[in-house]
């Protein structure tokens, strides 16, 4: 088989010759077939191209009935060609016409071919077509192999680009019409503005080069020069005055180091030395680098892990500016909205300082490093919208709408002034909710309600002072380290944990060890070879079987602590023993600090409800005990809450759930264990007045959330809504949710749900 530098030597050959260059045209194509076949000792080689809609028509082969070209079609999903286009993914089957997706086309002659190699061609996200490869005898094409088609394919990529050829853009009546994409909250708020498409940076001019030395010079160049990009965006672009830049900077170094960690990744550098010593440019390597991780990332369930994607995309852009003569600095329209299809936490930052207002971003999950810091900078976002960056063009109008979870493209103009009007109502309402940050929380009636934050880093922690939260009623002490890539020592856990509790000030700060595990793992990690990873080895049950990592984390928690009050709270917690047991080495590692913590309580999380069989004796074993609302839900209905099919068919509000919690606090409290709720739905206003109905008097959420509840609970007639929730549950017996009668009893006292 041909080395990838000697092909693409001849490829550049034939062009050269026929004076194309990189607008090469459809005349050409059929050249390039015979050279791919026969440099890769291939029977067929054979280019099906993108057409309007979703076809795929054979357009040029070496080794199919020339009679076929121009005539043998596929739809996006038929056939292994069709496979290989819908899902972007390469295609290498041994036997290929036993394979189910399988499509025949007897005018091809395809039927003597077992082998097939099925390889997407595509530019910018958009796949262009799909280069193909097929042999009699049965076999699987080795690595070695399907690197050269793939970079044969990035460079007909080029060729349909310039040429034309490939029609994948939208165009028609269609373009101009209203669209709806339903979404999932990454950062809670409402946006209303122009559009604008973050699509990354145009793929390679230069794609085979002469002089690989060259080329690896100017590739150590930009690597340094994104380095020092990337201190100057750190130092420069965070958010805050000022005096409080540096300190900011430097704690979300968190996020950002872990992008430095995909970035510096020895095993990504030489891949794409390699790349440049087959014979490709340093931009052209780093993009083919980049497209072949993508394609592998792709194919991970583990929804961390692929939001790692992100992360190494924004770091090949990066570089890639620095190749070609620097970043993106075109004007951005005042009041737009960002969206992309994936977007690093560096993007995020640059594009928060060209005044972006909100993000959509297709791939995005609530743990990725873009989100978090979406939430952390106060920019509504969403994502999950799939298909809304093909479908927007630059300068449309778009709605963001985290509450509704939704969407809008192109809305009617009835339907803009609406959210335009909402705006300005949120705008009044939130001014009225700053004047309630220095005063008590309580209900109308006068009762207590402690509000408490969920934080992860410390980039969140000014939010006590914005907010006027009661303290951190959970701090996620894993994100910071998912964010750095690795479970760091003592020293420097415990720096993290002293600034917490200094930003504190005395409040009270209730830290959960690691919840490590199920959907969050460490990059190097392996994915886990589990059916249910959410129900299987995480969280505490890795703390107890790995002691070393959990007396390490205990250890500098209690060293934070400095003489201060110390909270403890054990996630995932299955029976009394594992408390226990847990509680033990807590205590082991208490004797050896001094000076030890002023007081130190020591509680649970509740998340699996076994332990409501095993309450009497944990209440004597526990100081607190704190709702984890999210896992509970799940274990209780056993409904995987990442499943879309069973989003929202089991309800927090739902009679089970609310004799779960009101058996606990009826038990907890001749006990004097406190009980608060800092799973998801303490910040949401139904659920809200519901747990302090209940007795739950602490509640636990997102910074978001603090203000708005605070107003909610201020109006609040307690002991009324708690006669009506009374008489609401016993005449309610089997029904799937009380969420409508709640509802409507809050509208009709006018509270703001």
């Amino acid at each position: 088989m041909s080395t990838p530098r000697r092909l693409l030597a001849r490829l550049r050959d034939l062009m050269a010759r026929s004076g194309t260059g990189a607008g090469g045209t459809k005349a050409e194509l059929p050249a390039v077939m015979r050279l791919v076949a026969a440099e890769l000792v291939s029977e067929v080689c054979s280019l099906y191209v993108a057409h309007s809609g979703d076809i795929l028509e054979l357009t040029a082969t070496e080794g199919l009935r020339a009679e076929a070209v121009g005539h043998t079609r596929l739809r996006v999903g038929e056939g292994i060609v069709g496979l290989a286009a819908a899902t972007g993914l390469t295609q290498n089957l041994p036997d290929a016409q036993n394979h189910p997706a399988f499509a025949y086309r007897p005018e091809t002659g395809e039927d003597l071919y077992a082998s097939m190699l099925a390889v997407p061609v595509r530019r910018a996200g958009r796949t262009l077509g799909v280069l193909v490869v097929q042999n009699r005898a049965p076999r699987r094409y080795d690595g070695d192999e399907v690197e050269v088609v793939e970079t044969v394919a990035m460079l007909l990529a080029e060729l349909l680009t310039a040429s034309g050829v490939a029609q994948t853009q939208q165009t028609g009546f269609d373009a101009a019409l209203p669209r709806r994409f339903d979404a999932a909250t990454l950062a809670p708020g409402l946006a209303v503005g122009p559009v604008v498409l973050h699509l990354g940076r145009a793929a390679p001019q230069r794609v085979i080069v002469d002089d690989p030395v060259g080329e690896r010079v100017r590739l150590e160049a930009a690597w340094q020069q994104m380095q020092r990009g990337l201190d100057r965006l750190i130092r420069d672009h965070m958010p805050g005055p000022p005096e409080r830049r540096v300190q900011d900077a430097g704690e979300s170094r968190e996020i950002l180091e872990a992008y430095r960690l995909v970035a510096a990744d020895t095993g990504w550098l030489r891949r794409v030395v390699e790349a440049i010593a087959s014979g490709l440019s340093a931009e052209a390597a780093v993009a083919r680098v980049a497209s072949d991780l993508r394609d592998r990332m792709r194919r991970i369930a583990d929804p961390y892990l692929r939001e790692r994607l992100a992360d190494l995309e924004d770091m090949a852009g990066r570089l890639l500016a620095h190749l070609d003569g620097g970043a993106d600095s075109s004007p951005v329209p005042v009041g737009a909205i960002l969206l992309a299809r994936r977007l690093g936490p560096a993007e995020l930052l640059d594009w928060h300082a060209r005044g972006i207002l909100g993000v959509v971003i297709e791939e995005g999950s609530p743990s990725g490093h873009a989100a978090i810091l979406a939430r952390a900078l106060g920019i509504p976002a969403l994502g999950g919208a799939r298909g809304v960056v093909d479908s927007a063009e630059p300068g449309d109008e778009i709605v963001i709408d985290s509450e509704e979870e939704q969407v809008l493209l192109r809305p009617e103009q009835e339907v803009v002034q609406g959210y335009l009007r909402a705006l300005e109502t949120r705008s009044a309402r939130q001014a009225g909710w700053a004047a309630l940050r220095d005063q008590p929380c309580r209900t109308r009636d006068g009762t207590p309600v402690s509000l408490m934050l969920n934080v992860g880093l410390a980039l969140e922690l000014s939010q006590l002072a914005n907010t006027g939260a009661a303290g951190i009623g959970l701090f996620r002490t894993e994100i910071a380290m998912l964010a750095r890539g690795a479970v760091v020592d003592t020293a420097e856990q415990t720096a993290v944990y002293a600034r917490v509790l200094d930003a504190a000030g005395g409040l009270p700060v209730v830290f959960r060890t690691l919840d490590l595990g199920g959907d969050k793992l460490l990059p190097g990690s392996p994915p886990p070879e589990e059916e249910n990873p959410a129900m299987g080895w995480r969280s505490l049950r890795i703390g107890l079987d790995r002691p070393a990592l959990l007396r390490r984390q205990l250890r500098a928690l209690l060293l934070a602590a400095g003489g201060r009050k110390l909270s403890v709270m054990f996630p995932m917690v299955a029976t009394v023993a594992e408390f226990r047991q847990a509680r033990a080495l807590l205590l082991a590692e208490a004797a050896k600090v001094r000076p030890g913590p002023a007081q130190l309580d020591i509680g649970t999380m509740l998340e699996i409800p076994a332990l409501m069989w095993q309450l009497p004796a944990l209440l004597e074993e526990v100081d607190f005990i704190s709702v984890g609302t999210n896992d509970l839900l799940q274990f209780l209905f056993a409904a995987d809450r990442s499943s879309p099919a069973l989003a929202g068919r089991y309800d927090l509000l739902s009679p089970p759930m609310l004799d779960l919690l009101t058996e606990l606090v009826v038990k907890a409290a001749p006990a004097n264990v406190p009980v608060s709720v800092c799973g998801e739905a303490a910040s949401r206003p139904l659920e809200a007045i519901t747990l302090v109905a209940l007795g739950i008097t602490t509640l636990s959420m997102p910074a978001s959330a603090i203000l708005p509840i605070k107003a909610l609970l201020a109006e609040l007639d307690l002991p009324r809504f708690r006669a009506f929730l009374t008489s609401l549950r016993r005449t309610a017996a089997g029904v799937a949710s009380l969420r409508e009668p709640i509802a409507t009893w809050a509208r009709e006292h006018e509270l703001p749900v």
